[in-house]
């Protein structure tokens, strides 16, 4: 196989001004001889496209010039449309990233700029849009597409010293940092276990709303206002919501903090008891 180019009559329904976006990208990408494909990730494989959806493009190259065209990111991204806006995902931990804004209309497209053997290790299965000789599908064979499950034991080891790190913040007054913290705990623990749970790809709170809805008042009650009552009641649901879900998705082996979570609950209670 030569060349392959998935018809667009396979793909999701979706906006006009991202459909136009796509066509553009792939023809672009194509003239460019250091490419060997394109592949949609995000809401294109889930099929949910809707006027305010992303878009999660990789953008693949053989690895012999892949840190090349990672470096002309920006160059490339200009040929695609009316480019506002880029910066890489370095606050993310993804240098290979560029997230970039187009428009107007606007329209958010991530870039990811990955060789063929860096595809091998990749947390979902994209769409191929174009494939140069069977070169994306090929690497994509390799191996699996694995998304990284919440450790359990890792948030077991670490939960109660945060719980304790937000409980001073509240009792100093200091509560926008512990909104911070309780936003931190949500993304990095709540909402991960409670994807989880239904079965859903942990990405922090990510649809939880719609994946996982019975478990959407107890979210909630983890929200904060700038109050230090509504903080403690906010942190007093973070700690319920977590040990009803660890309960829920525990293994044998894991080892719980016990004495941790004691000296830190009877902490929580001298405090709370005391509140103004």
């Amino acid at each position: 196989m030569d060349e392959y180019v998935l018809d667009e009559g396979h793909w999701p329904e979706m906006p006009a001004m991202h459909r136009a976006f796509l066509e553009r990208a792939i023809l672009q990408f194509r003239a460019d001889e250091r490419l060997v494909g394109i592949a949609a990730g995000g809401s294109f494989i889930s099929r949910m496209l809707d006027e305010h959806s992303d878009l999660d493009l990789v953008v693949v190259s053989l690895p012999a010039v892949s840190k090349h065209v990672l470096r002309e990111g920006p160059d490339l991204a200009q040929r695609l449309g009316p480019l506002l806006a880029s910066f890489p995902g370095d606050h993310v931990g993804e240098p290979r990233l560029l997230i970039c804004l187009y428009g107007p209309p606007l329209l958010h497209v991530d870039l990811k700029f990955m060789s063929t053997e860096e595809l091998a290790h990749r947390v979902e299965d994209p769409q191929i849009l174009w494939d140069r000789r069977g070169a994306v599908r090929s690497a994509m064979a390799v191996a699996r597409a694995v998304y990284p499950q919440p450790r359990l034991q890792w948030i077991e080891d670490r939960f109660w010293v945060w719980v304790h790190y937000i409980a001073v913040k509240i009792d100093r007054g200091e509560l926008f940092e512990a909104i911070d913290g309780l936003g931190f705990v949500r993304a990095r623990v709540l909402g991960p276990l409670v994807l989880a749970e239904a079965g859903e790809q942990p990405n922090g709170v990510r649809r939880v709303e719609q994946s996982a809805p019975r478990r959407a008042a107890p979210l909630r009650s983890t929200l904060a206002s700038h109050d230090r009552q509504s903080c403690w009641d906010a942190l007093t649901a973070a700690a319920a919501l977590y040990t009803d879900l660890r309960e829920q998705l525990a293994v044998s082996t894991l080892v719980r903090r016990t004495e941790t979570e004691r000296a830190v609950r009877t902490f929580l209670e001298g405090r709370i008891g005391r509140r103004s």
